[in-house]
């Protein structure tokens, strides 16, 4: 009787009222905890109903189930069956940990991390197959908890977190590399990642995922390859050219994921020469965003001396000369910044002259209407130009006017507010990258 009746609930369960199918529930889980074998059958029905349920009602019925009892029950019969009724159970674990992330919490806390690490550990990949990507996925959302996360190490669980970034739905293989990520923030972990092969499986996903996905990956990616030998090895792996591409993407988090990318890339020097052809790339080809971007990114690169040289090398700077004489307001502000940036190297001072810099940055200072954030950043290189007793005499005229008097009081002001932190940039080493967890 309860067979049949379980079965019938079954198949109305598409199309019956939500409120129907949540007083059903409790009757289904009390189902799940009889120790009677001969109602194996009942269980494997009261599973699969459950199952069905889960899906309706975006979330709500999922939630009512895991309020239920039933997940116990589930855990426990998980190990204990047969192969049909097995399958059963995973598939509706699976809806019940993608439908209500309460759920997650409650498989976490009854034992279900190490059961759905037992079963992958058991599962050889060539006779599980779709079994094994439905355990993957389970344990792609438990991973996002923080309480699970601290026990993959332990339990030999990061292998197995790769392996979830690599197979299964997009949206699974999206959560794996969040919390790839969310790991690789610890120095340790982060070294545990990498000799697993992390880094090529998010480059993977960074290259083939959607955009939401490429964001995420991009993100995990920076995080995990920081360190002057990841940095290498994610660059060889082709990760230069997919933040280029994010950077001219529409996703603004994704410019600041690729822009702070960037930046840590190029700590290897052979990175840094990729990352200012594909910048120069952008700024001539790019659109005004990707501009502002790229420009922001080789304002960041003039404070590690050690990239200042490939800057100059990479014809940037009569790129951003050209920006700042014709850009709009956004693409003045950027190239004016990565300019007066530059400008406090000697030989950049040079190619800024060469250029046909100086004429621009006197006329910008004087514009009373230009806006306030360019004309202090070209305050600041006019400041370093007249510094330079090479080239002093070039902005001698200038720099007795009060407009260079009022702006050369604000730049002062600005730099002994920050400084301190444009002082450690620029002294950035690959030793510190190297040695110093606190730098990554």
């Amino acid at each position: 009787m309860q067979l049949k009746a379980t079965i019938e609930l079954t198949r109305y369960s598409d199309h019956a009222p939500e409120h129907v199918l949540a007083r059903a529930i409790p009757t289904l889980a009390g189902l799940l905890h009889s120790n009677n074998s001969s109602t194996y059958s009942v269980k494997e029905a009261a599973v699969y109903c459950l199952k069905r349920i889960a899906f309706r009602g975006e979330g709500s019925l999922a939630v009512e189930i895991g309020n239920s009892g039933a997940i116990p029950c589930l855990l426990r019969l998980l190990p204990l069956s047969n192969d049909k009724l097995q399958r059963v159970l995973i598939k509706c674990l699976w809806c019940l940990v993608n439908s209500a992330d309460e759920n997650r919490v409650t498989v976490a806390r009854n034992g279900g991390l190490e059961i759905i690490l037992d079963m992958l550990n058991s599962c050889v990949e060539d006779n599980c197959g779709k079994k094994r990507v439905y355990l993957l996925e389970i344990f792609s959302a438990l991973a996002l908890l923080k309480e699970v996360r601290k026990r993959l190490s332990e339990l030999n669980g990061l292998r197995f977190l790769i392996e979830s970034a690599k197979w299964g739905r997009m949206k699974s293989r999206d959560r794996a590399c969040q919390a790839i990520g969310l790991l690789g923030r610890s120095w340790r972990a982060r070294c545990m990642l990498f000799d697993l092969g992390a880094i090529p499986v998010v480059i993977e996903l960074f290259r083939d995922g959607n955009g939401k996905t490429k964001v995420t990956a991009g993100n995990s990616l920076g995080i995990i390859s920081s360190h002057v030998n990841f940095v290498r090895k994610a660059a060889e792996a082709g990760a230069i050219p997919l933040y280029a591409d994010l950077l001219q993407g529409p996703d603004p988090i994704g410019k600041e994921i690729a822009e702070d990318a960037f930046c840590i890339l190029a700590i290897a020097e052979e990175n840094a020469v990729a990352i200012a052809d594909q910048l120069v790339r952008i700024l001539r080809e790019g659109d005004d965003e990707s501009k502002v971007a790229a420009s922001n990114v080789f304002c960041n690169l003039g404070t590690y001396e050690p990239s200042v040289s490939i800057v100059r090398n990479s014809g940037a700077i009569s790129i951003l000369v050209e920006l700042l004489r014709h850009g709009n307001l956004d693409v003045k502000g950027s190239a004016s910044g990565a300019i007066s940036q530059l400008s406090y190297d000697r030989a950049n001072r040079e190619a800024l002259l060469e250029a046909g810099a100086v004429p621009i940055l006197i006329g910008l200072l004087g514009d009373h209407s230009e806006d306030m954030d360019v004309r202090t950043n070209v305050a600041e290189a006019l400041v370093n130009f007249s510094h330079d007793m090479e080239q002093c005499d070039l902005v001698a005229e200038v720099v007795n006017g009060p407009s260079f008097e009022f702006m050369h009081t604000r730049v002062g002001r600005l730099r002994s507010s920050d400084d301190q932190t444009v002082s450690s940039l620029r002294h950035l080493s690959v030793e510190q990258l190297s040695h110093d967890p606190e730098l990554v």
